[in-house]
């Protein structure tokens, strides 16, 4: 059970961190062509937290029982 709880603590972790870099690349498409240069870093950016959210939220699912 603590592997779950542990588990969920980062899928939480992850999700907050997913949904700030989302915010940060809508703020920035409001901006342009102000920061234009930040596209590519911040897009990446936001896929990768993404990224990292969809594996945590497999792992939970795969970690937790039927």
């Amino acid at each position: 059970m603590a592997d779950i709880d542990t588990l969920k603590a980062e899928v939480k972790k992850l999700n907050a961190k997913a949904t700030q870099a989302k915010m940060d690349l809508h703020d920035l498409s409001e901006e342009l062509p102000t920061n234009w240069e930040k596209i590519l870093e911040v897009a990446q950016t936001a896929h990768d937290a993404h990224a990292k959210l969809m594996a945590a939220r497999k792992a939970l699912a795969d970690a937790t029982p039927a």
